[in-house]
């Protein structure tokens, strides 16, 4: 997401790193201590977009939106950063703010911990005013828990500034995300961004000459050909549901991600969608077996973006948006609101492919989680 912080009417460019060790895994860990809220934030932002536009291709990054309110939450201040922090799902008579920053801090060292065969980039940046007068626990505590990197900006030259942002965001998402922002308001005192690149080989690959052009069944009268994988000497982890119009199917990535495919029998998906809870995931997890299987996978390339500012506020997100917001944790020369925010998004799946309803784990961390209702749809 990126989102900037215009003030109603500084910082070094440095980067820094707290002293971490390698996060545990055990049921202590800070990281899965999150993993409950995270997943409902996750879920409940899937339900809110599959229920304004049903027919529609879904894709985004739970992970990277929690992370960049999270931060924001860093600088806010009374009932705005309770309504943040519980508008991202987390209990707060569970868990205290300091636990769910230390949370995010084991999951996102996670994250980027290498693997052989994956690649994965996730980070903040933080452009900053050079007039305004940023307090120095907000940006200590960004860099420490979020490892952001901080940027001091002169947002009176739009056009440098627009570069600045863009340069950064396509560098660090190797050219998958270009021109993220469009020439900036100098009013802006802030822009707050949090990118994702991932890129992974599955541990049991297709092979490309087995790709043939196959139907596709977008619903029950309407078939497209796409470019459709095969696999027919492997065996993966499998589940038809005797209870749901379903079947679930685990891959494997190299390295230490997993995908989880939710598979509606033909016209059911509304159906299926209805029972996504975190509850129904526990229970998918634990009932898959081992079988040899046949599978049919499409390939695809799709992308687009979210107003995140017309989305989260009916999930929570009351004061957020207005002139009610309390981030004088960030400075205290001036009032700040957040404006425009947006999470733009890339999926481009070759050899590595999705179907219905997948999702990407790390741990108990959903990276991605989506749909694809038409491959043919970009």
């Amino acid at each position: 997401p990126v989102f900037g912080l215009p003030a109603q009417s500084c910082c070094s460019g440095h980067t820094g790193s707290p002293h971490r060790e390698a996060p545990s895994t055990g049921e202590g860990s800070p990281s899965l201590k999150i993993a409950p809220g995270n997943t409902a934030f996750a879920l409940h932002f899937y339900h809110l977009l599959a229920s304004q536009s049903p027919g529609s291709n879904i894709f985004f990054s739970p992970l990277s939106i929690s992370a960049s309110y999270a931060m924001l939450s860093l600088g806010a201040r009374s009932h705005s950063q309770t309504q943040i922090l519980e508008g991202l799902g987390f209990n707060l008579t569970e868990l205290s703010a300091w636990d769910i920053h230390w949370g995010f801090q084991h999951l996102l060292h996670a994250v980027r911990l290498p693997g052989d065969g994956l690649e994965m980039r996730m980070g903040s940046a933080l452009f900053l005013s050079q007039d305004l007068l940023i307090l120095p626990g907000f940006l200590n505590d960004s860099v420490a828990f979020y490892e952001s990197k901080l940027f001091p900006t002169n947002f009176h030259n739009s056009v440098g500034t627009t570069q600045l942002i863009n340069d950064h965001v396509r560098e660090e998402t190797q050219g998958k995300i270009v021109d993220l922002v469009s020439p900036l308001s100098t009013d802006i005192t802030m822009v707050l961004v949090n990118y994702i690149y991932f890129k992974a080989l599955w541990e049991k690959p297709f092979i490309p000459s087995m790709t043939t052009p196959q139907d596709f069944h977008v619903d029950e009268n309407t078939v497209v050909k796409v470019p459709m994988m095969l696999q027919d000497t492997q065996h993966h982890w499998y589940l038809h549901d005797r209870h749901l119009p379903c079947s679930v199917l685990r891959m494997d990535y190299q390295g230490n991600m997993t995908a989880f495919f939710i598979l509606p029998d033909r016209g059911k998906m509304k159906q299926v969608e209805e029972v996504l809870t975190p509850e129904m995931l526990t229970r998918w997890k634990n009932l898959y077996f081992y079988k040899k299987l046949e599978l049919h996978f499409p390939k695809f390339s799709i992308s687009g973006s979210y107003q995140l500012d017309q989305i989260l506020p009916k999930m929570g997100f009351m004061h957020l948006f207005s002139k009610q917001v309390d981030l004088s944790g960030i400075t205290k020369e001036r009032k700040l609101q957040v404006s425009k925010v947006s999470h733009p998004w890339s999926s481009m799946h070759g050899d590595s492919v999705g179907n219905f309803c997948p999702w990407e784990l790390q741990g108990d961390g959903i990276l991605f989680l989506g749909k694809v209702v038409n491959p043919m749809n970009s």
